[in-house]
């Protein structure tokens, strides 16, 4: 799965580079994000503004991600999430358990208060 990936001083930035995510590709994301968790900037910023749909089994492995993050004593904070992605986080009943911001900068500023 290609993502892009912008490193900043506490957290990094991973943006898909897809318009779906499957569960397969959230697989792979949880994956490649997972492996912050070994570094020492281990705050994740997901940023979904390329992403138009999402199958609900996606947003269930997203969520389980979060988690898993805040576990590990780390942030993971969802950012541009167009109606239709947030629909399915709502239909799954995890868009309330979920960190997500509206923009980028958002998400950014949540990281450094955690």
């Amino acid at each position: 799965m290609e993502v892009k990936i912008d490193t900043k001083e506490k957290f990094t930035v991973v943006t898909p580079v897809v318009p779906l995510i499957s569960a397969n590709i959230a697989a792979k994301l949880a994956e490649t994000c997972s492996a912050y968790l070994d570094q020492p900037v281990k705050n994740i910023v997901l940023n979904l503004e390329p992403v138009t749909e999402m199958e609900p089994e996606a947003a269930t492995a997203i969520a389980s991600l979060q988690q898993h993050f805040y576990e590990n004593s780390a942030s993971f904070v969802l950012c541009n999430l167009k109606e239709p992605i947030e629909a399915v986080f709502e239909k799954e009943e995890l868009l309330d358990f979920m960190n997500i911001t509206p923009t980028e900068s958002e998400a950014w500023d949540i990281v450094q208060m955690e």
